[in-house]
């Protein structure tokens, strides 16, 4: 790929972090594959994410503006990089925008070969998880777009102790582990020479400090699970399988670092007069023998409300007529769908006198001899 990661992101070569990961988060918005039409969709994602994955890690970002962006791809498709910026020789190869290339694997070749420099992307403070839950709505309400609420269970920062896992004033003292700094070297001799690994100290977990007493609601993790009841926009036109994303909602991050999303995958019910297929509905209306014969103009219900149908004389059982945009709006696109009319006519169960006379005259003008005992609707449905 010649696109630079700036202009994938849209942001500035003096972009903050901040500025970065703002820029992701829209990127995310617009071309996630579970809400875009965009037929690029999951290329462009993971394109965004790749470009966000590699500027928000400081070394990795220095040797990106150093080398350029081709020939640090180059570099990546090659194998490890070193210092200066020349491709140390290996066989790594993949592609950077897929799930199995050299990206994946970035943080372990910098820990492996020097001494976990690509590591601080680790150390940062992670972000929460994402949660996932679902929620129904009927036909209507996708139709109009809704706010629904919903209530989750979803671990939350503790509250008596900020999320911190100890009492406000617990006494502390240095980690006698890592000496305060929250990681620990290791120095090992290879075949290539000395080489450290940098990681998280599993003593203190990154933060430098022991404390003396952990808290009592949380256990000391900074994390309980509580019920959380949330407002969510159901948008127009929403599907069933679609996937809305509420941002921050899902598992509380490390300190200083966001929490995650909240994915909530929508189920449309089933209507009991309408059927939905994409953007478009479809609807049975009854309609009586003389309306089919002669024509007639009736009333259909759509979810907007009740609409003319022009029924044509010699309608048959059975035939479609077309409403245009009587559908499901179309979800983040204008127009809408349309609603499909399926005719049906209706047989009437019993008769007076006076119309079965005029029936059995329609009848013997076409040329038939009728037994109304035997079936004389049958004959007539048959004929028209």
């Amino acid at each position: 790929m010649t696109e630079d990661f700036y202009d994938i992101l849209g942001v500035s070569r003096d972009a903050s972090e901040e500025e970065i990961n703002e820029a992701y988060r829209e990127k995310v918005r617009e071309y996630h594959p579970d809400v875009s039409d965009d037929p690029d969709a999951e290329e462009k994602f993971k394109k965004a994410k790749t470009a966000k994955e590699v500027l928000t890690d400081e070394e990795q970002r220095q040797m990106y503006d150093r080398m350029g962006h081709e020939q640090f791809i180059e570099a990546q498709k090659r194998g490890a990089t070193d210092t200066d910026g020349r491709g140390a020789r290996g066989g790594m190869g993949g592609d950077p925008f897929g799930g199995g290339g050299p990206f994946g694997d970035m943080e372990d070749i910098f820990e492996q070969f020097f001494g976990g420099g690509g590591g601080r992307g680790r150390d940062r403070p992670r972000q929460g998880q994402d949660l996932r839950t679902g929620l129904e709505v009927d036909l209507e309400e996708a139709y109009e777009g809704v706010e629904k609420e919903l209530t989750v269970r979803r671990p939350e920062r503790c509250p008596e102790c900020e999320g911190t896992g100890h009492p406000p004033g617990t006494d502390s003292h240095t980690c006698p582990e890592c000496n305060g700094r929250g990681q620990t070297t290791q120095v090992q001799q290879t075949p290539l020479g000395r080489m450290q690994q940098t990681t998280t100290c599993r003593r203190c977990e990154g933060e430098g400090t022991i404390y003396e007493e952990t808290c009592s609601t949380c256990g000391g993790d900074g994390i309980v699970r509580e019920e959380a009841t949330l407002t969510v926009e159901i948008p127009a036109g929403i599907s069933s399988g679609q996937t809305l994303r509420m941002s921050g909602e899902g598992a509380p991050g490390e300190q200083g670092a966001r929490n995650g999303d909240l994915l909530v995958e929508v189920e449309v019910a089933d209507h009991p007069d309408f059927d939905r297929e994409g953007d478009d509905l479809y609807t049975r209306e009854p309609v009586s023998f003389p309306q089919a014969v002669f024509g007639d103009t009736i009333q259909v219900e759509t979810l907007d409300g009740a609409v003319e149908l022009e029924v044509p004389a010699g309608t048959q059982s059975g035939e479609r007529f077309r409403l245009r945009n009587k559908g499901m709006p179309r979800l983040q696109r204008r127009g809408q769908g349309d609603l499909f009319v399926d005719v049906q006519v209706v047989t009437p169960e019993s008769l007076n006198e006076e119309q079965r006379e005029a029936l059995e005259r329609f009848a013997e003008a076409g040329g038939e001899e009728i037994e109304v005992e035997q079936g004389f609707f049958e004959k007539i449905r048959d004929t028209f």
